[in-house]
């Protein structure tokens, strides 16, 4: 197959560029396109067999559920059994943007859509290309993020063409992502409602509006832990993770930045190729072959934007070995350190 790529004027989608990409999702072809978190992968929620060639693609478990994008708060109703007043309000508060709901599904969405799940994931992005595409095609696209299923998520069209070239129809390049992590996910299947994955709207920010709302023990998990009920994507999977070994170094800033020192000369010794995941504050401590920071500890907004690609540009320098830094996990620091935990594989050392 080959993969075409279109740009796109992120803020003022071409109408006939979005229409050549409707199309193919009409069809039952698959469509890579931005949103505000990461680059996602599309395609026809409703279609059975499009969605499995969206696994397909992906190389992506089919336990693994895929969350369904939609253009209306309206679009919601079809999709599920009952819509609870308290996830009503928390969507006319938060939508459009990085916020997903987890709800009792209906019998419109095919099982592969679902996982075979007795529930379905739902966000509506803010993304102007993300909205038109989903308006134009005039169907929920069931859009996981557009990278082969375990490698660290896409922020911008190179990344996707990187991974999936020849396995999807089409690229929407739409420039860089902007918040550069996934959607937050919360589940309101039960009450209290449950934080399931950290993510672009901050748990902070949710709490206010719901004081009962409860965080998942995976969310800040240090070990890997295997979930009864997998309603969230990236609950189950190893996720996130370049080719090199990553180790994450947890602590003060001090005592982070003097093992990992200690780091670098062991691996040295050992004659590997180092990269180091750093910030503003530590990057010219390190003496490593590639040392990249994510930004400053004041700015994890920024952090979060950085983290995948840079995560790719490192291990694109076939490294042996990623050390990052450990951060604050307040705010998107929260998402960022659990997606290092996961792209580390639960690999942490700490520090006093």
């Amino acid at each position: 197959m080959k993969t075409l790529v279109i740009k796109v004027d992120p803020q003022n989608p071409e109408a006939a560029k979005i229409q050549i990409a409707a199309d193919i999702i009409r069809e039952g072809g698959l469509v890579a396109f931005p949103t505000e978190t990461v680059y996602g992968l599309g395609a026809n929620a409703l279609n059975a067999d499009a969605v499995l060639r969206l696994f397909e693609a992906k190389q992506r478990p089919l336990d693994n559920p895929p969350i369904v994008h939609i253009a209306d708060i309206d679009e919601v109703n079809p999709l599920v059994k009952e819509l609870p007043k308290k996830a009503k309000l928390v969507m006319e508060k938060f939508w459009p943007g990085p916020l997903t709901f987890v709800l009792k599904r209906s019998s419109n969405l095919p099982n592969v859509t679902v996982a075979g799940l007795d529930s379905v994931a739902i966000r509506m992005p803010m993304h102007p290309v993300a909205l038109a595409l989903i308006k134009a095609s005039q169907c929920p696209i069931a859009a996981p993020s557009a990278n082969l299923a375990g490698k660290p998520s896409p922020t911008t069209a190179q990344h996707v063409y990187e991974d999936l070239y020849g396995r999807i129809n089409l690229v929407l390049d739409g420039g860089s992502a902007n918040i550069g992590v996934e959607s937050t996910v919360l589940d309101f299947t039960d009450d209290p409602p449950m934080l399931l994955r950290p993510g672009g709207t901050p748990y902070e920010a949710l709490k206010l509006i719901l004081p009962d709302l409860l965080l998942h023990p995976f969310v800040e998990a240090e070990v890997e832990l295997k979930p009864e009920k997998v309603r969230s994507p990236g609950m189950r999977h190893k996720h996130y993770a370049p080719k090199a070994q990553v180790i994450l170094v947890e602590g003060s800033v001090e005592t982070i930045t003097t093992k990992i020192k200690e780091l670098i000369k062991f691996y040295k010794d050992k004659a590997n190729k180092i990269g180091v995941l750093a910030t503003d504050e530590t990057q010219s401590t390190y003496q490593a072959d590639i040392v990249k920071s994510l930004g400053s500890r004041s700015n994890l907004a920024l952090v979060a934007h950085n983290l995948f690609r840079l995560l790719r540009e490192i291990d694109a320098e076939n490294v042996d070995v990623i050390i990052a830094e450990g951060l604050p996990s307040h705010g998107l620091g929260l998402a960022v350190m659990n997606r290092l935990r996961k792209a580390s594989g639960y690999h942490i050392i700490k520090t006093k």
